[in-house]
């Protein structure tokens, strides 16, 4: 049996979870970079709430036997940076974690061969029942990073009285990505009869409300939803333990700050925290130390705003009412049948594109917002059963959508941001694969060109004197880049218009 299986354990030490207060769970801030003037949970008020276990991790001999040397040549080859007290040394094979048998027989039929870089270093610093700030580019491997250990956590609690809430609690920002993330853990959760739901918007709330009621060890949930069943006393968070917030960078840009602090309040102080962005700029970080104590901080890759290397980018300056036609003549000179993600700025330019395409023979569907979750269910599955291989989306599917094998990503319009931009191509090349994205860049997106090409560099891809003009300040070309020739369609690579 593995040193994780203690399920069996006495549970009634565990069950005295009956009060109704919150528990205050927002950790005082701190101006610290290193977090520990957040005041410690052992120092907090925890009358009545019985301790539970949260530090699983026992270095395997090979970890063990790792030097110094090896530990810091292994992070350098992986781009894995870490901050934080007694770090522990990354893992190589998934042999090393001791994960229990039935987690790893699930890893085998998966067909995964070895670690991702943030499960390599994830898996030992969750485990060990430490808060924990992750960054990590979207297609890293992070929902693993820490769904599997929120199964062994649950594992060693005891089961669920009658009226408790769930053990773990994992906030994201999308129903999408809410969905995805319940599909990995009902894989990987299954087989030790571990129960989850996903609460969400946009669908009737009986099934949800029976779920919660039957009970459930894990709860993924979008915020505001998971605010209503909390005030209808369809659930209650006395028992989590294990709390996740995955794409902290999206739900705070969506407004959700609010509701995570209300949410967060009503959850034990000395609970264990997994903290996951893609990025990491300021009001993350801020949020970060008011939730956190003491974290271990993994980072992936440059914590400096890059894409993914696996991905060719082309960049084409045109002018706004020549966007449909190129758009045309890049999918005749791109469909093969693979799949292609469209993003637009707009729900009604969505639309209209979505519905211009189909007229003129492509097979389009569309997703955003506004779009009833059955709706949106369909057209995704449509899209990744190949049905529709074209897909127009605006930013709602441009963080976490695993979709697989997209093997072109086209901005129709430019994003809001240099972050959004290398979110939405990522979600092609994932996973080892190589990807195609092409952009469509206008006067109006001038603001960007310096930190594109800053991004496109980085990158190894080479930068259009036209666009390399616009960066230096200079004013557009004539026309904006209409490339009348073939000839002249200038990005990375071949002619492409």
């Amino acid at each position: 049996m593995s040193r994780y299986d203690s399920r069996s354990a006495d549970p009634g030490s565990y069950r005295d979870r009956k009060s109704d207060s919150g528990f205050g769970g927002a950790r005082s801030s701190s101006s610290r970079r290193d977090y520990d003037g957040a005041e410690s949970p052992r120092k907090l008020d925890l009358d009545g709430l019985t301790p539970f276990e949260k530090n699983f991790y026992a270095e395997s001999a090979s970890v063990a036997a790792m030097s110094e040397r090896d530990v810091e040549e292994y992070r350098r080859r992986r781009e894995i940076t870490v901050e934080g007290r007694d770090v522990p040394k990354p893992i190589k094979a998934f042999r090393d974690v001791g994960f229990p048998d039935y987690v790893m027989q699930e890893i085998v039929k998966a067909g995964f061969t070895e670690p991702t870089a943030i499960q390599a270093q994830g898996w030992p610093m969750a485990l060990k029942g430490r808060d924990l700030i992750g960054i990590a580019e979207t297609g890293s491997g992070k929902t693993l990073a820490y769904l599997l250990p929120a199964i062994v956590h649950v594992n060693a609690q005891p089961i669920l009285a009658p009226g408790d809430g769930p053990i773990v609690l994992v906030l994201a920002p999308t129903r999408e990505l809410a969905v995805q993330i319940q599909q990995e853990a009902t894989k990987f959760g299954a087989s030790s009869r571990i129960k989850n739901t996903c609460i969400y918007g946009g669908v009737p709330k009986g099934p949800q409300v029976r779920d919660l009621q039957k009970g459930v060890e894990i709860v993924i949930a979008t915020p505001g939803r998971l605010i209503d069943m909390l005030e209808s006393h369809h659930t209650n968070l006395r028992r989590v333990t294990y709390l996740v917030l995955d794409e902290a960078d999206r739900m705070l840009d969506m407004g959700f700050e609010p509701q995570i602090q209300k949410i967060v309040s009503q959850i034990r102080p000395d609970r264990q925290t997994l903290y996951w962005s893609a990025t990491w700029p300021k009001e993350v970080e801020q949020l970060a130390r008011r939730f956190l104590y003491s974290p271990y901080k993994v980072v992936i890759g440059s914590p400096d705003l890059k894409a993914n290397h696996a991905i060719r980018q082309h960049v084409e300056i045109v002018s706004e009412n020549q966007k449909y036609n190129k758009l045309v003549k890049l999918l005749e000179d791109i469909m093969d049948g693979s799949r292609i993600l469209i993003f637009m700025d707009t729900k009604k330019g969505c639309d209209q594109i979505t519905r211009q395409l189909r007229m003129d023979g492509w097979p389009a569907l569309s997703i955003h917002g506004d779009k009833s979750q059955a709706e949106r269910d369909w057209v995704l599955s449509e899209f990744k059963a190949g049905k529709s291989p074209i897909m127009t989306a605006t930013d709602v599917a441009a963080r976490g959508l695993d979709v697989k094998d997209v093997k072109y990503v086209i901005n129709y319009d430019f994003p809001g941001s240099l972050e959004d931009y290398v979110h939405r191509i990522g979600r092609t090349g994932r996973a080892g694969a190589k990807g195609t994205a092409y952009t469509f860049f206008t006067a109006a997106n001038a603001r960007f060109a310096k930190d594109l090409i800053s991004i496109l560099e980085e990158a190894g891809q080479k930068v259009s004197p036209e666009l390399a003009a616009m960066g230096r300040g200079a004013p557009p070309p004539p026309g904006l880049g209409g490339f009348r020739d073939r000839g002249r369609g200038y990005s990375v690579g071949r002619s492409w218009n």
